[in-house]
């Protein structure tokens, strides 16, 4: 018989097309993952990936049944969440994902009201780009994710809005739109943006941000992080687009570099969310009330 073990080396596979980062996901060795997922193909006479030296291709049907098998083990997940919930103790632990441009400026200040609420609670953060964190909680392995929207979403998926985000445009000193403490969309035509590399989400947002105007991205440069965008700016190397809830959180602190509000911007909005068919909805509300209470008010 199949076994939900090899269900999610097969979901890890699919997710990363990678045995190594597959094997690290599952938290087991390579060959054990190897290993594992031969025996489900033997028994199901199928092949799930065409293996090469240095690629995996997913086969068709496998990509049909890693499918199947994020369904089969998010309601596992939950069978076992349901039970959880009546016991005396509770949710006792909680896998959560987060967004890299989210997770560090919001969570640190709700740690406190989130360990008085339940504090025999165990938190288990993955810090993940979005996609990711969508698969990971679609199949099971995360129970709560904290991202930000407008994002596709799976329909299985239910979110709770916490807040909107607006924009600041970060300049040197010495830039020309350094004097203004606001801008509008249109002092951004023609300019282009240090942005961070593809797949993490605030690049879309920030390219699209601005209502009737073709924000465009710097293609030379692309960041894997915020602080990097930050000094990359200190440098003169360029402007960039900084959610509100980063600044407000001390992301451009000590750096030498100018901030202007961005006027008539569409702000990307932050939500939790979770399986609908979680049993633990009541807990991730409360959550989000707790996140919600320890944003920093915007300066």
């Amino acid at each position: 018989m199949t076994t939900l073990r090899q269900m999610r080396f097969l979901v890890a596979l699919a997710d990363t097309e990678n045995f190594s980062r597959a094997a690290e996901i599952c938290n087991v060795t390579q060959s054990t993952l190897s290993t594992g997922l031969k025996e489900m193909e033997a028994r199901l006479g199928v092949k799930v990936a065409e293996r090469s030296t240095h690629s995996v291709l997913m086969t068709s049907i496998g990509t049909t049944l890693a499918e199947r098998a994020r369904e089969i083990l998010a309601k596992v997940t939950d069978f076992e969440a349901a039970a959880q919930a009546e016991t005396s103790a509770g949710m006792t632990q909680l896998r959560l994902g987060v967004i890299p441009t989210v997770g560090p400026f919001l969570l640190p200040r709700a740690l406190p009201g989130l360990r008085a609420a339940w504090p025999e609670m165990q938190i288990y953060l993955r810090e993940e780009l979005t996609e990711s964190l969508l698969a990971g909680l679609t199949d099971g392995r995360l129970d709560l994710i904290l991202i930000a929207l407008p994002h596709d979403l799976p329909p299985q998926v239910e979110t709770m809005l916490l807040f909107e985000d607006d924009y600041s445009l970060a300049t040197p000193r010495a830039h020309p739109l350094a004097n203004l403490s606001r801008v509008e969309g249109s002092d951004l035509a023609g300019r282009r943006l240090l942005l961070l590399e593809r797949g993490h989400c605030l690049q879309k947002h920030a390219l699209s941000s601005v209502p009737g105007v073709t924000l465009e991205e710097d293609t030379s440069f692309a960041a894997t992080s915020l602080p990097t965008l930050v000094s990359m700016v200190e440098e003169g190397i360029g402007v960039t687009l900084l959610p509100n809830l980063a600044i407000d959180a001390g992301l451009t602190a000590g750096h030498d570099l100018h901030l202007s509000q961005l006027e008539g911007a569409t702000p990307r909005r932050i939500v939790l969310a979770w399986r609908q068919s979680s049993a633990q909805t009541d807990i991730f509300r409360k959550f989000g009330e707790i996140l919600l209470q320890s944003r920093a008010p915007s300066a």
